[in-house]
């Protein structure tokens, strides 16, 4: 079968077309025949060489973790009932720029007729971020919540969600595709990073760094942080001791890690949401798998506007 390796550390031109075997189920794993493949901006700061300390992978490695697409086979402890079946997986050790990839069970869901591969794609690792940090957030009607990172795929889902749980979004992004995209998704007000003003209960962001600290001063007593982009190359730039002085609760990227059993839950409430057309991605760019490197410098880039997506056999 065609995967997509990383043949080193490097810029995307590092990613290439090569064959591997084809993958067999083991115990309490399912084969994917892969339709549609999710790309993440983690995937090519990893790609480039980033938090070796925390995803130890050396090239050359499948990149990717997330996928929609046909179960072709499982393993033993798994129900005959998944062959056939369509399916949006989570794989948490990577594999996923390939024509077919290996899940465990616990982290594949089925996906309904009314989502298409696209949106189950776009939708499986950024649907239950989403939900999981708009819940955490405990949203109350009229609350003022600025959303950084308010263009990507994450961003955008927190807006629509934070807006139907009431709340009053600022959306940040430093495009205006971005900040257009942000205002259609429920936004009231859409704001460049040189434009940070106001006093907000809660803020989500999606960026770290410098942005992420300025976002943070705008916090009000009590109010609630939300730090989970990394895109900067660096968490939110923030001082806990004012945090604690503030009493401003910080909460990092644990709130978007999750257990099998956690995130089963969330990826089928976010197929729910989507079958509903309660919750929906913007797809950026969608290219055939062979051409990995061109959504990898897109997001290097940040210049797409939602999910960038790699297809296989829609």
């Amino acid at each position: 079968m065609r995967v997509v390796e990383v043949t080193k550390y490097g810029g995307p031109e590092v990613l290439q077309v090569s064959r591997a075997p084809e993958p067999v189920a083991g115990p309490g794993q399912v084969v994917i025949g892969v339709c549609v493949v999710d790309v993440m901006s983690i995937d090519a700061q990893l790609r480039a060489g980033w938090g070796r300390d925390w995803f130890p992978a050396e090239p050359p490695f499948v990149p990717g973790t997330g996928v929609a697409g046909r179960v072709v086979s499982v393993g033993d402890g798994v129900d005959a009932g998944w062959l056939g079946r369509r399916v949006a997986a989570q794989l948490p050790g990577g594999g996923a720029y390939a024509e077919r990839a290996v899940a465990g069970v616990e982290t594949v869901v089925e996906v309904p007729g009314e989502v298409t591969w696209r949106q189950a794609a776009a939708l499986i690792q950024v649907g239950p971020a989403a939900l999981s940090l708009v819940g955490a957030a405990e949203l109350k009607p009229g609350a003022e919540v600025l959303v950084t990172g308010a263009g990507g795929a994450l961003g955008l889902a927190v807006v629509r969600l934070a807006r139907a749980a009431g709340a009053t979004v600022t959306a940040a992004a430093h495009d205006p595709a971005k900040r257009e995209a942000a205002s259609a998704a429920g936004a009231a007000k859409v704001i460049g990073y040189a434009e940070f003003a106001g006093t907000f209960d809660v803020v989500f962001d999606g960026v770290g760094g410098e942005v992420g600290g300025s976002a943070f001063r705008l916090l009000g007593p009590g109010g609630r942080f939300f730090a989970y982009g990394v895109p900067s190359g660096s968490a939110a730039l923030i001082d806990p001791a004012e945090a604690e002085r503030r009493g401003v609760l910080v909460v990092g990227m644990e709130q978007v890690q999750f257990a099998p059993e956690e995130f089963r839950g969330l990826a089928e409430q976010t197929m729910r949401e989507a079958a509903a057309r309660r919750l929906t991605a913007e797809v950026g760019l969608a290219v055939p798998l062979e051409r990995a490197a061109e959504a990898h410098a897109a997001l290097e880039e940040r210049r797409l506007v939602g999910k960038a997506l790699l297809l296989v056999a829609e």
